[in-house]
């Protein structure tokens, strides 16, 4: 391969030691030099920092201190703002060995994402870029070697710009040992201390990338979705889930039905360990533009006990198969709150059906295995499955940012403007900032609250903008909205029992026909007149699941919750679905609806006039010269549910620029004439023809006639000679045309019409041939002439090698 295709890590190798003389010793130079040894050349460099170098960071998901053999992690290799690396190279050896050889690397690399990492060349055990640009953060899966392999050393080399950086201490290596037998079951993850103040506040936003166009190979047309997103906040003593770990009872029926309620309970039962539950709606389909429905997402909170974020969400339908995130730790290590998280997502397998494509009938998992990545040769019939092994493509993407703090902060890093300017931005503002070129009526009344329970809900006031004296400046909103509750449930009032949203109800205690479930709240805090509460904890109602128990009917799921309304006011419409679970037993076809819908009523909406901004300036033409098209645009200053503006929003015109010039256009020359002169010195000329005149100052034509000297045989002396002998010469052939003349009435001969021209190559290249063709033009009657015949000629052409 050439020097051209080296992964950028390798190629700059060579340009560096010249750059960084300083920052190795002259043997490891020689050695570097001289070592011609397994994947040596990735790793013979010292590092050219070590103490105070935090720009670069390599890291395994969760920071363990052991690993499992055979488990896979996450490593991820990042830059810190506004740091970023062009090229790396990632690899995993055995404690103490120096990499020359094929057996001292431990474990094996699964690539993520094939745009951005691939395994090198000439080191396949050893993962580089793909294309060399500009990167903050890269992530490939690490497989653990078997058990005896003992501790390993994952290290990086980092390139930026004509500098390459490797490190065998520090941020760039990463030490991690086999985990002793008698310690199995116990997590991996390490004894986490944050040392950060005061709390945070985040929201988490979920991507969806799993589509019929990025996974084409039998994806499910219909019922596919994500299920609803459900984890939480909590400590180290607490883990949701993780690779290598066995699915919980709660983590199963996420992964096969998509029900989050028993992970809910599950998690609710942690109060001490949990700060906040985190909880998502499910996207049906699994996919929809930005433009039509926003990504779903949540907010939470973390504190120094509870540091550490889990979630997941069931990839549907699927056997058991789910994305997330496990124990990702916001503190920091300098005491702080991380700003942003953002992690590219793969399935994982729950461990606990058996089933190997979307749509597989239940086929439990005994014993139950351990949780673990999909990867693309698990089995010929999977979607995912790549006969020569490479990386399943993304399925999703999470963005954990942090959006607020709260209490005296201690983190001895300054955070830049842009944390400031965020952690500012929630808090309320008690003063009225409304422009004074903004006309109101005063504010309706509060609307009554969407809730009737203790519930959280929302009540609405609006107001009209009567007049906008400056459109330059724009007004605020004429809607507001405000959290409240059912009655009896405010939070100012001391003598009523505060208490939790209701719990998600729990399963329908049949699969098949009627049956009861239940739900739970419980109390948030007590009256302060000592006395006790009597508000319920506890409902319980009757609930439906398939009605028809017979073999021609289906199993389904149970409801999901209702969607919000599609109005933010007026009338619209909520959906809920559900999933079917099982085909009916005789083989017929599933009857049963998974979509339902029903209107919806919110608080009256009161239209406002269409509110435009002024109309921009005109656009440049969009050519530059001749004729083009211009173009301006204003912009809807009034929220557009709130009225019915049909006023357009840009306009576009013809313009018109001078002329574009137009250059002279010419023929391909004549072929050269004839010489002038039969004899010594003269001339012959060429020629060509003007197709297009200049115009509006294009190029002006060029000769259209050459000229170019000739030189014919010498002249003979004396001008009387020569034309005597021109004379003897034109009698000659006179004479001789008579005498065929002749012959020809005699004794008739076979004339030819002339040679046509040559055809065309029959190639290109490589050999071909041309022909011609000479016609008879006159048969004799003769039979002595019989032979007279079409003539053709061959000859070779394009005798160059392609």
């Amino acid at each position: 391969m050439g020097a051209h295709l080296q992964p950028l890590a390798l190629r700059l190798l060579a340009l560096t030691f010249p750059l960084v003389a300083k920052g190795f010793s002259d043997e490891t130079l020689e050695k570097a030099a001289k070592s011609e040894g397994y994947c040596s050349r990735i790793l013979r460099a010292q590092g050219t920092r070590r103490e105070g170098y935090n720009e670069f960071s390599l890291r395994v998901e969760g920071d363990p201190e052991f690993y499992k053999p055979g488990n896979s992690y996450r490593v991820t290799l990042s830059a810190a703002t506004p740091a970023y690396f062009r090229g790396f190279t990632l690899i995993a050896l055995k404690e103490g060995k120096e990499g020359d050889k094929e057996e001292d690397h431990a474990g094996t690399f699964q690539i993520i994402d094939e745009e951005e990492t691939q395994f090198m060349s000439n080191c396949p055990v050893a993962v580089t870029e793909s294309t060399p640009r500009r990167r903050t953060r890269i992530q490939v899966f690490w497989t653990a070697p078997p058990a005896g392999t003992g501790c390993v050393i994952l290290k990086a080399s980092i390139v930026q710009k004509r500098i390459i950086y490797f490190q065998d201490e520090g941020s760039l290596t990463k030490k991690i040992c086999e985990q002793d037998s008698a310690l199995e079951g116990v997590t991996d993850k390490p004894i986490l201390d944050c040392c950060a103040c005061g709390t945070a506040k985040y929201r988490l936003t979920f991507y969806g990338n799993w589509s019929e166009k990025t996974h084409p190979k039998d994806f499910p047309r219909r019922t596919n979705h994500w299920s609803a997103i459900i984890g939480s906040s909590h400590s180290k003593n607490y883990i949701l889930w993780e690779y290598g770990g066995y699915a919980s009872e709660g983590v199963k029926q996420v992964a096969e039905l998509g029900s989050p309620v028993k992970m809910e309970e599950e998690i609710r039962q942690q109060s001490d360990e949990v700060l906040t539950v985190i909880k998502a709606k499910a996207q049906w389909p699994a996919w929809q533009p930005l433009n039509v429905r926003a990504a779903p997402s949540a907010e939470f909170s973390v504190d120094r006990h509870r540091h550490l974020m889990s979630f997941l969400t069931m990839l549907g339908p699927s056997p058991d198969w789910n994305v997330g995130l496990s124990a990702e730790d916001l503190c920091t290590k300098d005491c702080g709150w991380v700003q942003k998280v953002v992690q590219d997502l793969i399935p994982w397998d729950a461990g606990t059906d058996s089933g190997v494509t979307y749509e597989s009938p239940n086929k439990p998992t005994v014993p139950q295995e351990k949780i673990r990545p999909l990867t693309s040769l698990d089995h010929p019939q999977s979607p995912f499955y790549d006969p020569e092994g490479g990386s399943i493509k993304l399925v999703a993407r999470v963005v954990i940012e942090r959006i607020a703090r709260k209490g005296e902060q201690c983190n001895i890093v300054p955070d830049n403007i842009d944390d400031i300017v965020a952690d500012l931005a929630p808090e309320e503002k008690e003063e009225d900032d409304t422009p004074e070129t903004c006309i109101y009526s005063n504010w309706s009344p509060w609307s009554a609250c969407s809730s009737s329970t203790c519930e959280k809900g929302k009540r609405m006031r609006q107001r009209m903008l009567k007049a906008q004296l400056d459109l330059s400046v724009p007004c605020p909103d004429t809607q507001d909205f405000q959290p409240c509750m059912g009655p009896g449930c405010s939070d100012e009032d001391g003598s009523t029992c505060m208490m939790s949203d209701w719990i998600t109800w729990s399963p329908c205690s049949v699969s098949c026909g009627m049956g009861t479930r239940s739900r739970e709240r419980y109390v948030k805090q007590f009256p302060e007149d000592g006395s006790m509460c009597k508000v319920p904890t506890e409902e319980t109602e009757k609930c439906i699941v398939n009605e028809e128990c017979s073999p021609s009917s289906c199993l389904v799921t149970e409801w999901g919750e209702w969607d919000e309304c599609s109005a933010s006011c007026g009338t619209g419409m909520k959906r809920r679905h559900r999933m079917i679970k099982m085909t009916p037993a005789d083989g017929s076809m599933c009857k049963a609806e998974t979509t339902e819908a029903e209107k919806c009523m919110m608080p009256e909406c009161h239209t406002i006039p269409c509110l435009l901004s002024p109309w921009s300036e005109w656009s440049d033409c969009s050519v530059t010269c001749g004729k083009g098209m211009r173009t301006r645009q204003r912009m809807l200053k009034s929220a557009a549910e709130l009225g019915d503006c049909n006023e357009e929003l840009e306009q576009a015109e013809k313009c018109m620029l001078p002329e574009c010039p137009i250059d002279c256009e010419l023929t391909e020359w004549s072929q050269w004439s004839e010489c002038n002169t039969s004899c010594g010195k003269g001339h012959m000329i060429r020629t060509r023809v003007i197709k297009t005149e200049p115009q509006f100052g294009g190029a002006a034509c060029p000769e259209t006639v050459q000229r170019s000297k000739c030189r014919v045989r010498k002249c003979l002396r004396g001008a009387g000679m020569e034309k005597r002998r021109w004379k003897e010469s034109r009698e000659k052939r006179r004479s001789e045309q008579a005498k065929k003349n002749l012959d020809s009435e005699q004794y008739p001969v076979c004339r030819l019409k002339p040679w046509t021209a040559w055809t065309e190559c029959s190639t290109l290249c490589g050999g071909g041939i041309q022909e011609r063709y000479m016609m008879v033009k006159k048969r004799s009657k003769s039979t002595q002439f019989t032979s007279c015949k079409d003539k053709k000629e061959l000859r070779a052409c394009n005798v160059h090698p392609c």
